[in-house]
């Protein structure tokens, strides 16, 4: 209050007008351009630290909360395999960044309205119009705070996130299936007595693709090479091969057969090779698009992971325009709304908005969408709508 009570006795004007599209323009100040020009860097900066202070409580008590939910989700797998209270408390505590990650969208949109909600029910904006700073200039000046909170998540994105959730979920697969397993990006390796078993790649729903399993003799010599192009996982554990290659090495040579389908008996639940899949949106943009590459080489789809890449680079946008968003929360109102219902509000817009992505994610894998599109339509529509509102009062 310190910094608007000074441009209040510099401009010595009562005002009377509402926020909304306010065009005073304070004498004493403009008088004394120097003057004026640090006046504008104070307010811009009590702005920032407004803007960051509301965002960090929001934020933290949000990530409080959902990583009270998700503790509660963990605890219930206590107990299978040898997954513990300190695997629990490991895996929540790795995949924080991921939590920060997801909630930065919704946070920024409920600080921004916060901080410009307590500004305004104390009547700081009006004091700063007073002063001759116009709504454009408060505008730019919490964006330009926002840009922090940008570049922040695509440093959590493409950095901190990727090998945490990836050590995370490694470390939870193997303490549920136990020992045994050795997890990659994409699969896995598992031993069953003198034979090993690579699973090129699992999905969801109980399938697989790009086996292959080594036999072995007493002395670790390699008798018999299988390989398949893809594997059913059957409700009794049973994994049912296609297009199989077999090779069986003797010392008369080797012998090479091709068979429709194979069985692989008690082996993996569906239910276990869940837990061992490690999700798309875990992989960094580099391994997201190298996959993607090398499933469209081998003719299969990879719209799922392309559609993750496009997800995780539209994240900083989606922060950037929910920034935008806030802005009409304020300025599209009258005064009279307290900061209260302002919050009330901004909180229902972001559910749906949060509802809304992941309807339209959905619906573009359902109806074969372009990934991009797909993936850029909730930001493109947050954006629209927010300068749409801003328009009618900047």
């Amino acid at each position: 209050m310190a910094t608007t009570d000074a441009v209040f006795s510099a401009t010595q004007t009562k005002v009377k007008q509402p926020i909304r599209g306010s065009k005073f323009k304070g004498s004493g100040l403009r008088s004394n351009p120097n003057r004026l020009t640090v006046t504008m860097k104070t307010l811009d900066r009590h702005i920032a630290i407004s803007f960051l202070r509301s965002f960090l409580v929001i934020f933290i008590t949000l990530v409080a909360l959902f990583s009270l939910l998700e503790l509660m989700s963990q605890l219930d797998d206590v107990g299978k395999g040898n997954y513990q209270v300190k695997d629990v408390i490991l895996f929540i505590g790795l995949t924080l960044p991921r939590r920060m990650l997801e909630l930065m969208p919704i946070g920024t949109l409920l600080g921004s309205v916060v901080a410009l909600g307590l500004l305004a029910d104390h009547n700081e904006l009006l004091a700063m119009q007073a002063g001759g700073m116009s709504v454009r200039r408060i505008c730019w000046s919490v964006f330009a705070s926002g840009t922090i909170l940008i570049l922040l998540t695509g440093l959590l994105a493409e950095i901190v996130v990727p090998p945490l959730d990836q050590l995370a979920r490694k470390k939870r697969a193997l303490a549920i299936s136990g020992t045994g397993f050795t997890l990659t990006k994409q699969g896995f390796w598992a031993r069953l007595n003198t034979t090993y078993i690579h699973v090129g790649k699992t999905h969801s729903g109980g399938g697989a693709t790009d086996l292959d399993i080594f036999e072995t003799d007493g002395n670790g010599r390699l008798e018999v090479y299988t390989h398949a192009r893809e594997a059913n996982i059957q409700d009794n554990n049973q994994w049912v091969l296609r297009a199989i290659t077999r090779k069986t090495f003797t010392d008369h040579g080797i012998t090479t057969t091709h068979m429709a389908s194979l069985n692989l008996d008690s082996f993996l639940s569906s239910d276990q090779v869940e837990v061992l899949e490690i999700p798309a949106d875990s992989l960094s943009s580099s391994d997201l698009y190298r996959y993607a590459g090398a499933l469209r080489e081998s003719g299969q789809n990879a719209d799922r992971y392309m559609l993750a890449l496009w997800r995780k680079l539209s994240v900083p946008l989606t922060t950037g325009a929910m920034v935008l968003l806030s802005l009409p929360f304020i300025f599209g109102f009258s005064r009279s709304v307290t900061a209260g219902k302002r919050i009330m509000m901004g909180s229902f817009v972001g559910i749906v908005l949060y509802f809304g992505d992941q309807v339209i994610v959905h619906l573009g894998l359902l109806l074969s969408l372009s990934p991009m599109i797909t993936a850029m339509t909730p930001v493109i529509l947050i954006s629209g709508i927010a300068i749409w509102k801003l328009r009618q009062v900047v």
